[in-house]
């Protein structure tokens, strides 16, 4: 799922996103009985492995001039510093244009939502 505002800031987005979830869980257990799979060590358990854990990749746009300047590969260095992901606006396969990037968490297993959030905010 997507959430996302530009007036309510971080903790707004996170309790919509909250608010949303806990609300499609109520429609599915309603709909056929079934809850969401949690693990207690691993998380929500996905159909895709890179989404094991919380799935939460919490990112924001923001512009870069001086980092297009220095280049995508001295980003993606720095990022990885602070456990964060850069990614063009057009998604994870879709590529970057101008000097807006889309910087996420880069680790999505072994932490909970409020510490990923939290990664995001310290880097950027």
């Amino acid at each position: 799922a997507r959430v996302s505002t530009q007036s309510t800031g971080v903790k707004g987005v996170f309790a919509r996103l909250v608010d949303g979830i806990q609300e499609v869980g109520k429609s599915v257990k309603a709909e056929c009985g079934k809850e969401f799979m949690l693990d207690e060590k691993y998380g929500y358990v996905h159909s895709c492995p890179t989404n094991l854990g919380t799935g939460m990749r919490a990112s924001v746009h923001i512009d870069l001039p001086g980092w297009t300047k220095e280049g995508v590969d001295k980003l993606k260095a720095r990022c990885e510093q602070l456990s964060l992901q850069p990614r063009g606006t057009r998604g994870e396969s879709g590529g970057q244009t101008g000097h807006t990037y889309d910087i996420s968490n880069k680790h999505r297993l072994g932490y909970s939502e409020v510490q990923l959030v939290q990664t995001m905010i310290d880097g950027v």
